[in-house]
């Protein structure tokens, strides 16, 4: 069956079924809950109106961490709970969750700020006792520049160092629960936009029309429940249903720029210009510096990195790194996120802590439920924590596979070097390809890279790299089409492949992609040319401040 006739048979099924669950959003909170409702044996849908992870969950600092400055807020039982999630997920996905050092370097502070940290630090390893990774350590002057050399030595006393996670590829993440809810018998539909809530005579919400964004079709997807997971977008798909009330989000701006590698090791600085708490983490063979963390108005889709987003970053960065090329971006993301929505507070200080809306007891609107904010860190205890929710409304058994015990579909395996030299590197060599691959593959594919060679096997063509200077091969291009529906360049490159996170974003490969997806998508030539379009106006807000050219 063809990629399409798939995806219709997809959309048929949305129409035709009665679902216990329709989840609308298709980020990590999103199919997060999809892979929870699927593994309870619910009859679960998931719509996402553009494609997976193209929202919010693209766009964070991309670490699995119990977060410092939230301890400064008080904040401790959301540090305990991401604590426990980044142990969690250290286990559910290690091929994409690794153990990442970092460094807090300490500059011209006092004896009480000092002690103060001191304290923190320990509260943090404290609320971690369940962790497997090492302990914190003070390393002085001498002992970090021989293990930072880059950072500047004026005025510096030292650092505290500790370890939290790093999660290169959000993406994969989000693709895998989708599909391990799909694997679970969830439907699963991208450009699948949400027109409107169905309604009951009572009132209540039902379900969803869903226009198909390729076709332009219209179907009515009919759920006992519906869970609005649409993030930053969760005011604007609920106004219909609260006419005048109060909004529930607080929406703040994050922007990282990605800069040629300025550290050896992931640091956690503070501004200079305002005392805010912001990184610098190696990141693909890069620097990825952010976050910035200011109030925003208007569509979340339309949020870009602007000069004095740039200039702040850049500034703060080079202050500690005064030889760091961060001046020299090769591209800029920001996103948005939903906070619950406090006012008279700044924009830093705002909780990161999530709700649960229920719009039947809020509004009177049986039928929906809504999640209001949350973090990347803390997603599957979230889609428990509606799972729950779901589960005692609809009086459903307790479920029999437990989330934060079942591997994602990739995740089954225990070390990934290990993995890779024993699993990966051997069969991968057998079709010629080099060590770099084979880690490529392990660390994007887990325990599903055989199912990637397997295509090998069925056509040799597909060892064949896509990019001269970049480990991706053309087996990842079907892949991303045939088994985890991407259905455009900018799927295929910045949300499966991440060959469009590279420094290039692919640019200078982009004839060559599109001559293995245009077939398999059915692309005629103008249509090639449309998706060529397409991507490059996806791109045009990340490279505004690149230094790269932008060539095909």
């Amino acid at each position: 069956m063809s990629v399409l006739a798939q995806r219709n048979a997809s959309l048929e099924a949305l129409e035709r079924t009665q679902f216990d669950a329709l989840v609308v959003g298709g980020g990590i909170v999103g199919t997060g809950i999809a892979r929870d409702l699927a593994l309870r044996g619910l009859k679960v849908a998931l719509v996402e109106k553009n494609d997976l992870a193209s929202g919010t969950s693209s766009r964070p600092t991309r670490l699995i961490h119990g977060g410092l400055r939230y301890l400064e807020m008080f904040d401790f039982g959301l540090v305990r709970t991401d604590m426990r999630e980044r142990e969690v997920l250290l286990h559910l996905a290690p091929h994409l969750v690794q153990p990442l050092q970092f460094l807090m370097p300490m500059y011209g502070r006092g004896v009480l700020y000092r002690a103060k940290l001191q304290a923190g630090m320990q509260l943090y390893d404290a609320l971690s006792f369940d962790k497997s990774l090492p302990t914190r350590q003070w390393l002085n002057k001498r002992q970090l520049l021989r293990v930072e050399p880059g950072l500047s030595p004026t005025a510096l006393q030292g650092a505290w160092q500790f370890y939290d996670g790093q999660l290169s590829l959000v993406e994969r993440l989000v693709v895998e629960n989708a599909l391990d809810a799909a694997q679970h018998e969830a439907v699963v539909a991208t450009c699948a936009h949400v027109v409107e809530f169905l309604r009951d005579d009572l009132g209540g919400v039902v379900g969803a029309r869903v226009q198909d964004r390729l076709s332009g079709q219209s179907l009515d997807v009919r759920a006992r429940l519906t869970v609005n997971a649409t993030g930053p977008w969760l005011d604007l798909t609920t106004q219909t249903l609260r006419p005048g009330r109060r909004p529930l989000l607080r929406l703040t701006k994050g922007v990282h720029l990605v800069t040629p590698s300025a550290t050896r090791k992931a640091h956690v600085l503070f501004a200079q210009k305002d005392g805010r708490l912001f990184f610098v983490i190696p990141w693909l063979g890069y620097s990825l510096v952010g976050t910035t963390d200011t109030d925003y108005v208007g569509d979340p889709a339309d949020a870009a990195a602007t000069d004095e987003d740039v200039e702040y970053l850049v500034s703060e960065a080079r202050s500690v790194f005064p030889d760091g090329q961060f001046d020299q971006i090769y591209y800029a993301y920001a996103g948005v996120r939903a906070l619950v929505r406090i006012e008279h507070v700044a924009e830093g200080k705002v909780s990161r802590k999530h709700a649960l809306y229920d719009h039947a007891r809020r509004d009177g609107v049986p039928g929906l439920v809504s999640v209001v904010g949350g973090k990347i860190t803390g997603y599957r205890a979230i889609a428990e924590e509606v799972g729950d929710l779901v589960a005692r409304k609809l009086r459903w058994p307790r479920r029999e596979l437990p989330t934060d015990a079942e591997p994602l579909p990739g995740g089954h395996l225990r070390d990934l070097e290990t993995y890779v030299i024993d699993e990966v590197w051997p069969r991968a060599a057998a079709f010629g390809l080099d060590r770099e691959q084979a880690e490529h593959l392990g660390s994007m594919y887990g325990s599903m890279t055989p199912a990637v060679l397997a295509r090998i096997e069925r056509n040799p063509r597909l060892a064949e790299r896509v990019c001269p200077n970049e480990p991706t091969i053309a087996a990842q291009l079907e892949h991303a089409v045939e088994s985890e529906w991407a259905l455009s360049l900018g799927d295929v490159l910045l949300r499966r492949t991440a060959l469009g996170l590279r420094a290039c974003q692919a640019l200078d490969c982009l004839d060559t992609v599109v001559e293995r997806v245009a077939p398999l998508l059915g692309w005629d030539t103008a249509e090639r040319a449309s998706q060529v379009e397409a991507y490059r106006r996806e791109l045009a807000p990340m490279r505004r401040f690149s230094r790269e050219p932008a060539t095909v």
